[in-house]
């Protein structure tokens, strides 16, 4: 059982039906990352040269076969650099390198499979909405995922290979934000579970209850 196989009930995620507004009990606030804005590249490469380290099973007989290459982790942002538009001074001009860590799939001369982890620097110069300075900072982001269809080993452990490179680039704050709501999310049962062994023990609620406009 999960939210997604369940029978649906008020207290389960998913589709709604009807009027939304019914069974909003409260306003919560609730802490999450604020996207203030956010922006999309797509960008193919050809010919990228990658040399290989963390190589398992170590010391592989070449010549080395291409299988793939992926991502490989969170991307990091360098050299971040800020300027904000003299003509739009909600607007600023981000610069910045995104170095996306990958995961490359090959087999040696003798048939035997191996991986070695490899990354690509991306350089990135795009304009974003950057909020006013604030108490609590803002922060720059980026997702990034990379494929990669073709390749060749060219030499001990270095590869060239083609790329399709996404890239979403995201302005952050951590925020506080009052929404309305449903009330706590209730989970069903992932399984079966004897009810005299745990006598006693599922009785507390899995959330705190909340005392509904109390002032001090």
């Amino acid at each position: 059982m999960s939210f997604y196989t369940c029978n649906r009930s008020g207290n389960c995620p998913g589709a709604m039906s009807g009027n939304p507004i019914n069974g909003i009990c409260e306003k919560a606030c609730i802490q999450v990352d604020k996207v203030l804005d956010a922006g999309l590249r797509q960008i193919q490469q050809a010919n990228v040269q990658v040399t290989l380290s963390n190589q398992i099973p170590e010391n592989p007989t070449t010549p080395l076969t291409f299988i793939s290459a992926v991502t490989n982790g969170e991307t990091q942002v360098t050299n971040l650099t800020v300027e904000r538009l003299t003509d739009k001074p909600n607007f600023a001009r981000v610069s910045f390198d995104a170095v996306v860590p990958l995961l490359v799939s090959y087999t040696d001369a003798n048939g035997v499979a191996g991986t070695g982890e490899a990354s690509i620097t991306i350089p990135n110069d795009v304009i974003l909405f950057i909020p006013q300075p604030s108490v609590v900072p803002y922060r720059i982001e980026v997702f990034g995922a990379i494929s990669s269809p073709t390749g060749a080993w060219i030499s001990e452990n270095v590869f060239s290979i083609s790329t399709c490179v996404t890239l979403i680039t995201r302005v952050l704050v951590q925020a506080e934000i009052l929404v309305p709501s449903y009330g706590y999310c209730t989970p069903p049962a992932a399984q079966e579970f004897s009810q005299d062994l745990c006598s006693g023990e599922f009785d507390l609620p899995i959330f705190p209850t909340a005392i509904q406009n109390q002032r001090i």
